[in-house]
């Protein structure tokens, strides 16, 4: 018996899937299907999977072309698998001729055309594309922003609001190559269906505000806005509206962040105890001799304290080192629950170690500075031989996951929103509670 073996991901499952499965079959006796699984896909850069693996498998067994179906789940996975199946030949579209001729070494190697004028990108394209809107004074981290959508089907960003000086965009690209430049944020979100808001927090509400009421989906910088009742007028706004009020932390939407509050939920270090996330960043205070420490960093650091141990503490208590001009140049914040302790540190007057360490009854996860940008994170115990190391691609710094979730959200599936509303709003309390010094002592 000739077996054959050929490999796909098998998104929306298309008429040019189905004749490259056929031509496979004609090709021996015994067609074997791998599915490419979604952990595998995006170690691969492909984050546009919209339909999860179980649909996917389904879509390949109705063609009733497979006479096996297996998952593709790593990196040289190929080999291990034309070995263990006695596979004769491997068959792949010819977009990736030349690729696999490594494979050559094993079984007969052959790359069939593809179906012209169809595609499962073709495909999520056409689907409604949502065009999107900018807004923010950063042009460096906006021309990084803007980069990132070509990574992600479904959402083009087409404009930017920003009163960045005009010389400043005339230099800067991809921003310059925008359809829509205005300083007038009506302007843009009467040609958009979306916004990404990146500008200083105390602008938060107001834009969101306006472009809620001009019925656009918001992705906004975490925090939300710096008032906890604002914040719940916001969301009770968009459900209203139907539309999508995302906090937009690219931490939540790094891989290696996800998986690690999964092992930290699993059980993987016993009962949590302890949560400690420091981040340290002096630049904006050498350049310009002021430190907001808590309002431009704090809302980052709360994150992982409140995903792992939740918005249900019973006390709080600030302490923070202020400038004779009330800039705290260094802020720590205390949280007691019923079964555990959070500390978070921010300083852009001063300087520590950027970790995050998680502390449990049969071990600690730590992820070494900056936490905040995670591709590695390390699991210890008592017994050091016992510790683990995990390693992700953190591609596009948590933006293209984010992007599509935003996405996914506006198309239905609010669960993939990876900050619940009560974070957010959580969060934007402590921002009024910081402001207005409840709890706070000065040294």
């Amino acid at each position: 018996m000739k077996k054959v073996i050929t490999y796909g991901t098998y998104d929306f499952l298309h008429y040019g899937h189905v004749k490259l499965l056929e031509r496979a079959k004609a090709l021996g006796d015994y067609l074997i299907v791998g599915v490419t699984s979604e952990d595998f896909d995006r170690k691969r850069g492909k984050i546009n999977v919209r339909q999860s693996l179980a649909e996917r498998i389904n879509n390949v067994r109705r063609t009733g072309l497979a006479d096996e179906i297996i998952v593709e789940e790593y990196i040289g996975q190929k080999i291990d698998d034309i070995k263990r199946y006695g596979i004769d030949t491997f068959v792949l579209g010819s977009d990736w001729e030349g690729k696999f001729d490594y494979l050559k070494e094993y079984c007969n190697v052959v790359y069939l055309p593809r179906t012209e004028g169809i595609s499962s990108t073709q495909i999520r394209c056409e689907q409604h594309e949502i065009k999107m809107g900018v807004v923010g004074d950063d042009i460096d981290f906006l021309n990084k922003y803007c980069l990132e959508d070509n990574y992600v089907n479904g959402i083009k960003i087409i404009g930017i609001c920003t009163n960045a000086p005009k010389n400043v965009l005339k230099e800067k690209s991809p921003v310059k190559e925008l359809e829509i430049t205005t300083d007038n944020l009506d302007d843009l979100l009467s040609k958009v269906d979306a916004v990404y808001i990146n500008s200083p927090i105390d602008k938060h509400y107001d834009e969101i505000m306006m472009s809620l009421k001009a019925g656009k989906h918001v992705l906004c910088e975490s925090p939300i806005c710096n008032n906890k009742k604002k914040c719940k007028e916001l969301f009770a706004i968009a459900k209203k509206k139907k539309l999508v009020l995302m906090d937009a932390n690219r931490t939540s939407y790094a891989m290696a962040y996800s998986r690690l509050l999964l092992l930290i939920k699993g059980g993987e270090i016993g009962n949590v105890l302890s949560v400690e996330a420091s981040i340290t960043n002096m630049s904006n205070y050498i350049k310009t001799k002021k430190a907001q420490s808590f309002n431009n960093l704090g809302a980052q650091a709360l994150i992982p304290i409140l995903d792992i141990l939740g918005c249900n503490f019973n006390k709080y208590h600030f302490y923070t080192k202020m400038t004779t001009d009330n800039n705290d140049l260094f802020t720590r914040l205390d949280l007691v629950y019923d079964n555990a302790i959070a500390t978070l540190k921010v300083a852009e007057g001063a300087k520590s170690e950027g970790e995050l360490i998680v502390t449990g009854t049969n071990g600690y996860l730590i992820v070494p500075s900056p936490w905040w940008k995670p591709d590695y994170f390390e699991i210890r115990y008592e017994n050091m031989n016992n510790n683990k190391r995990y390693f992700y691609q953190l591609n596009g710094e948590g933006i293209r996951n984010q992007l599509l979730s935003f996405i996914n959200a506006i198309n239905g599936n609010k669960n993939s929103m990876n900050i619940q509303e009560k974070t957010s709003i959580t969060i934007c309390d402590f921002m009024d509670k910081f402001q207005n010094y409840k709890n706070l002592t000065i040294f």
